[in-house]
């Protein structure tokens, strides 16, 4: 039975080694003769072996037992940490950290290392592994043609039951292995059709990872399913293949006789297994007390700089609604103290409200984290998918100290993985191509964040090809989304913009990393749903950037406050340039539009009023007033009655019910009890 109490604590640990040993495994990959990196993947590896067999999770410390003995070898200048050795450690790493995310979703951390452990053990005996790798598909191929495939799942007794009654009921049991597009945006979607599928023609036994896993997509890109069934494997693997973003499928039938040879020897293997650990045992507590005594100085001095403590993320989300409740009480004070007029009354608020600013403060700064934590997990992916493409590519990262607020972290990983891979396939190109160029052999993408002002911005840069504005212009007008008219008057900015066109791809042949023209599109909703900007330079030969600007959180914002009729409206400071009082006689018509001539440039006017449907009569003012707004390159105006200044609101969900409300991305509750709306400027410019 696992400790609860420490689990939380063996979790957050784990992952943080686990971070650990992927980081200086990419260090050692580049100076592969740097002992001290091996000796601090070592430590790592070492202390998650430890804290395994500690919490009873036998199968991650034998494999963490094993890397290790390789390590060592590394070590102690017995083997060469070359990029095959490499290759074989980050394939046990991947699999030490599906261990880790079972054992998170409540599972026991049980997973088939045999053949990760046969190459680590190939390694140390100093059998080649490239020969090693070769061997094992031809093997697999033999056993599946002559149906003797060993089976890959396990099963406890209620599910072998399951099946030895589905055996005698005629049924025909299979494992089916799907694998999802790398590019599937929505994998537990795609999950929840090959269930109906399958369940539509027979029963699921089980599902590995477990549907709660599936669900929540806490698994890469495929999954095994047994289902039992009176239909032909063929006819199975033909049905799931309709689903869309599914790459492979692979049916296996299960053998009632092996599955009766597994449990055996499953059973016959359990006291042998519990003799060898107690063998183990020795060895593994003498060499930690050695390490223990000889880091215990620097640890006691880490301590003493590094105090902190883990707090869960629902008690800071909980402390940030009831602050949020505060600050619309705050405003509620101050209205009233302002229409009292009563100096001790108006001391007090003015001494709150300074108070709860801090408090403000520091509740925000807890809730923001480092966008390190995102950005660690991309070295790994460019090493893959540059040997995928057979390209060389250095990732430069810069300013992964910079902070943002949890929410959006949550949500800006997956976009950022598309623009990288968009600059690695496309942008970046073959080693031969960049030679004839004159570039150095190796391509560079930058990933940058730095602060400015509220907002954090973050740049993908690359030296590759850049983006062919004929090209783009090209394929937009073939797939009618646009027409000829427009093409000669857009701007650079324009044309590049056209890529974020929904169903775009430039891509010559579709690939498993690009060419569906699925992607860009679904980053940009997602980085303006978030408040976002995403903008593109690019200069062909020479490279391209993508620069997204994001505000600091979402959860209190700076606001300008206007008026329409009786009704408030909030616009978000981070979108407004500047406001102004403009003549009507300034106002000039253009294509059926109202626009003015503004600091030199044309900027079209949009009438809130009219959008919102707000009630009442025109007035007959001389003067416009103007909020200024901009969405990247294009400014617009909003034309309101009149302004009403800034102020520090809550940003509350309008509900399930009114999610799709044109140009509106929220509300907030004023000081006086009325319900402002937060006016979305990035939906009026188009």
């Amino acid at each position: 039975m696992v400790n609860s109490e420490y689990l939380d604590v063996f979790l957050d640990e784990s992952q943080e080694h686990l971070q650990a040993i992927n980081d200086n495994l990419l260090k050692l990959e580049q100076a592969p003769d740097d002992i001290s990196i091996v000796g601090e993947v070592f430590r790592s590896a070492h202390t998650l072996k430890g804290m395994a067999a500690t919490m009873g999770f036998e199968d991650l410390a034998h494999l963490t037992h094993n890397m290790e003995n390789v390590l060592d070898l590394i070590r102690n200048h017995k083997l060469q940490a070359t990029s095959e050795v490499l290759d074989v450690v980050f394939a046990a790493v991947d699999d030490l950290e599906a261990m880790v995310t079972d054992i998170a979703g409540g599972g026991t951390g049980s997973h088939d290392v045999s053949e990760v452990v046969a190459q680590l053990e190939r390694i140390e005996k100093g059998e080649p592994t490239i020969a090693a790798t070769a061997e094992a598909p031809v093997k697999e191929e033999k056993q599946v043609t002559s149906g003797e495939e060993v089976l890959s799942e396990t099963y406890d007794e209620f599910e072998r039951t399951v099946l030895q009654q589905s055996f005698e009921q005629d049924y025909t049991a299979y494992q089916v292995k799907v694998t999802l597009d790398e590019n599937a945006m929505l994998k537990a979607a795609r999950v929840f059709m090959v269930f109906e599928v399958l369940e539509q023609i027979g029963e699921i036994i089980k599902s590995s990872p477990p549907a709660e896993e599936l669900e929540e997509e806490k698994f890469d890109q495929d999954f095994l399913v047994t289902v039992i069934t009176k239909i032909e494997a063929e006819e199975i693997k033909k049905r799931i293949l309709k689903v869309s973003e599914i790459t492979n499928v692979h049916v296996q039938q299960i053998d009632q006789n092996k599955l009766k040879l597994s449990h055996v020897e499953e059973e016959e293997q359990a006291s042998p297994s519990a003799a060898a650990e107690q063998a183990a045992k020795p060895e593994q507590t003498s060499k930690p007390a050695v390490k223990e005594a000889a880091s215990s100085q620097p640890k006691k001095a880490a301590s003493e700089h590094n105090k902190t403590i883990r707090v869960n993320i629902e008690r800071l989300d909980v402390l940030m609604n009831l602050f949020e409740e505060l600050v619309i009480d705050r405003g509620r004070l101050e209205q009233i103290a302002s229409d009292l007029k009563n100096n001790e009354l108006n001391e007090t608020v003015e001494r709150m409200s300074r108070i709860s600013g801090d408090l403000q403060e520091i509740i925000l700064n807890m809730r923001m984290m480092p966008v390190e934590q995102v950005f660690n997990r991309f070295p790994r992916m460019v090493r893959s998918l540059s040997k995928d493409l057979n390209k060389k590519v250095n990732l430069e990262i810069i300013g992964a100290e910079t902070e943002l607020d949890r929410t959006i972290i949550d949500e800006i990983g997956d976009p950022l993985v598309h623009l990288l891979r968009n600059s690695i396939d496309h942008g970046i190109e073959t080693p031969d191509k960049r030679r004839q160029l004159g570039k150095p052999e190796e391509g560079t993408v930058r990933l940058k964040a730095y602060h400015s002002g509220n907002n954090v911005y973050i740049e993908i840069e690359d030296d590759g090809a850049g983006i062919d504005r004929e090209k783009v212009l090209n394929k937009a007008l073939t797939n009618g989304v646009i027409s000829e008219e427009d093409a000669e008057k857009l701007t650079d900015q324009q044309v590049f913009g056209l890529l974020f066109a929904s169903g775009f791809s430039t891509a010559e042949k579709i690939t498993d990393v690009s060419g569906r023209g699925v992607g860009l599109d679904v980053v940009r909703n997602t980085f303006e749903s978030l408040g976002g900007v995403v903008t593109v330079n690019s200069e062909l030969g020479k490279g391209s950037v993508f620069s997204i600007q994001l505000p600091l959180t979402l959860s209190i914002i700076d606001v300008m406050l206007v008026e329409l009729q009786d009704e408030k409206y909030a616009i978000p400071l981070s979108s407004i340039v500047e406001t102004a009082i403009v003549n009507k006689q300034d106002v000039y018509s253009a294509h059926n539009q109202k626009v003015i001539d503004f600091r030199g440039k044309v900027v079209p006017l949009v009438f809130l009023k009219d959008i919102f449907q707000v009630p009442g009569e025109q007035t007959d003012d001389e003067f416009y007033s103007l909020v200024i707004v901009h969405k990247g390159e294009k400014v617009a105006g909003l034309v309101v009655d009149s302004l009403i200044g800034q102020h520090d609101i809550v940003l509350k969900s309008l509900g399930n019910y009114l999610k799709d409300v044109f140009a509106i991305s929220g509300a907030t509750i004023l000081g006086n009890g009325q319900v402002a709306l937060i006016v979305d400027s990035n939906a009026l410019i188009k």
